[in-house]
């Protein structure tokens, strides 16, 4: 009985081991161009770190007390998607000037028409660094 439980348990460790395992490559050449191989046989690629930052996708990740980026960059006049991510303690954020306000982990639709620069700030009042919590979105 024991053996049968523990060989069970073993199998299904090889399961999700096998399951977890690769089928993506990832590869850079010298111009730092990102090529991502996955197993549908797709192909993307990226050609610079400032396509990535306009894309108007943004996740914000949220920690005691501060955001992981100072600024975010998106384009006017296009859909912006932005998610919060609570990786420490429990934030939220908000731009006023826009309208925008996720508390908690959460996403947001927007679409920016007026070039600026806009604060973003963590709306759920989260200790003692929560007015340290500031960053900008730039709309170009």
């Amino acid at each position: 009985m024991k053996n049968s439980i523990v060989a069970t348990i073993l199998l299904g460790l090889i399961v999700v081991l096998a399951a977890c395992g690769g089928g993506n490559t990832d590869s850079a050449d010298s111009d730092g161009n990102t090529e991502i191989n996955n197993s549908t046989g797709e192909t993307e690629s990226t050609s610079s770190s400032e396509d990535f930052t306009l894309n108007n996708d943004i996740e914000i990740k949220a920690t005691n007390f501060q955001f992981d980026q100072d600024e975010y960059t998106v384009k006017a006049g296009e859909e912006v998607n932005i998610s919060l991510v609570n990786d420490e303690g429990m934030h939220g954020m908000a731009i006023d000037d826009l309208d925008v306000r996720i508390d908690g982990d959460g996403d947001a639709v927007f679409t920016p028409e007026e070039p600026g620069e806009y604060v973003i700030y963590c709306s759920i009042p989260c200790g003692e660094g929560h007015n340290d919590m500031v960053s900008t979105l730039i709309v170009q």
